[in-house]
């Protein structure tokens, strides 16, 4: 794209001082940066106008504060997921690609094997992203989003104010927790804390994402544990449960729901970059 002589140069400087401090998406990162200050997107800082001193500053500033490594969405304050662009900051974990695939997974699912009006769970909401894109692809269904963090469940609320997701704040590792939606839910969807404790990781999650949001326990299962134990709960014979897990724990997710004898079609699956990262399934019994 052809960009004023200014601006690109500028823009050049910021991806290598942001290569220099270890990003990988550095040119992407130095245009993000750019065209968020300019107030639009990347497909637009060709049709910009020169910007004047003060932008110049600001993207100076902008770039300082992301080779140290603050998140690009903590200095944009936005994140795009699948469909729906959310507003995430300190305190809030933020959506990741790789929870796309269990969205693709879930909207791609054949509707007959859903009421008319599905009741939704989406565990560990975080900003919400999965419950309002879900929300978004069944407009007549019933999404939940539950997390146990104040900080998390704010910004949910403001990502989906307008929509029908209903916020529930609730421990999901704590026993009995929400029986009134035993055998009444239509589609458990999660994605939990999930790293092994101890892992190493880059600064953007080691130093900004909440840790509680990452780590799950020396074998990374703590909450999916929880979590398989909720969803053969709650779900009605037919439902359908998939959870996002560490890469390294596959095979013990799958072995977790079969070994509950509540769960048929158990499938481990990739991520968009073929990674194992997810565990779908179906509750037995008839619908």
């Amino acid at each position: 794209m052809m960009i004023g002589t200014e601006l690109r140069r500028a823009i050049d400087t910021a991806a290598a001082v942001l290569a220099e401090a270890g990003i990988d998406s550095a040119r992407c990162d130095a245009e993000e940066l750019a065209a968020h200050l300019a107030g639009g997107d990347r497909g637009r800082l060709p049709m910009l106008d020169p910007p004047d001193e003060e932008f110049f500053g600001r993207y100076r500033a902008f770039v300082t504060e992301r080779a140290r490594r603050v998140p690009l969405q903590y200095l944009t304050g936005t994140a795009d997921f699948g469909p729906v662009k959310l507003r995430v900051g300190p305190g809030v974990f933020i959506p990741r690609p790789e929870t796309e695939a269990m969205l693709e997974w879930a909207t791609a699912q054949d509707l007959s094997r859903l009421p008319a009006q599905p009741l939704i769970v989406d565990v560990c909401t975080g900003s919400g992203a999965l419950a309002l894109a879900l929300s978004r692809h069944w407009p007549t269904a019933r999404v939940l989003g539950i997390d146990d963090s104040e900080a998390a469940l704010a910004y949910a609320r403001q990502n989906s104010a307008g929509s029908a997701v209903e916020l529930v704040r609730a421990d999901v590792t704590a026993p009995g927790v929400l029986t009134e939606l035993d055998g009444h839910v239509d589609l458990v969807l999660a994605n939990p804390p999930y790293v092994l404790d101890g892992t190493e990781l880059e600064p953007e999650v080691s130093q900004y994402d909440p840790q509680h949001a990452v780590f799950g326990g020396p074998d990374g299962m703590t909450v999916i544990t929880a979590v398989v134990g909720l969803a053969g709960r709650w779900l009605r014979p037919g439902g359908l449960f998939a959870v996002e897990h560490d890469d390294s724990t596959s095979q013990l997710t799958v072995q977790l729901i079969i070994g509950t004898r509540l769960f048929d079609d158990v499938v481990a699956r990739t991520d968009l970059t073929g990674r194992p990262r997810s565990v779908t399934a179906r509750r037995r019994g008839k619908a």
